[in-house]
């Protein structure tokens, strides 16, 4: 099967965007998973789903991109486009990500308290009523 010049940069192209890809819900991973210690077998079930779910949308990625045609050079540009992503990318991503959930969780502790307060404030009346009758 002859290929254009033109579907070849674009198979180059793709590949390397589904390296990149890779990297990215790599990086999501372990900024899920964290740097805890977990058990061995935990944490090869929790790798191992991870490589099936990106396997699969690798795939669909290059299905519709690629039309799944998957030569021995698709892999290599899938490595490299993971290599760009990792040397370049990773640690701005991880860095805004890390930044971006200290944010958002001071903004949720600081919603749930506000929320909170009401029932808080009700429950300690109560609480300071029932002493003060307990004490009489």
């Amino acid at each position: 099967m002859i290929i254009s010049i033109e579907e070849q940069i674009r198979l180059i192209a793709f590949s390397i965007m589904a390296g990149i890809i890779t990297g990215i819900l790599f990086d999501f991973y372990r900024l899920i998973r964290g740097y805890s210690n977990l058990s061995r077998i935990i944490m090869f079930i929790e790798d191992t789903l991870f490589w099936i779910f990106t396997a699969i949308i690798v795939f669909v990625f290059l299905l519709y991109t690629n039309y799944a045609y998957m030569g021995m050079y698709a892999y290599v540009l899938l490595a490299v486009g993971i290599y760009i992503y990792m040397k370049f990318f990773s640690s701005i991503f991880v860095k805004f990500h890390k930044s971006l959930f200290k944010v958002w969780g001071r903004i949720f502790r600081i919603i749930i308290n506000i929320l909170c307060y009401p029932f808080q404030y009700v429950i300690y009346n109560i609480a300071r009523k029932n002493k003060k009758n307990y004490k009489n």
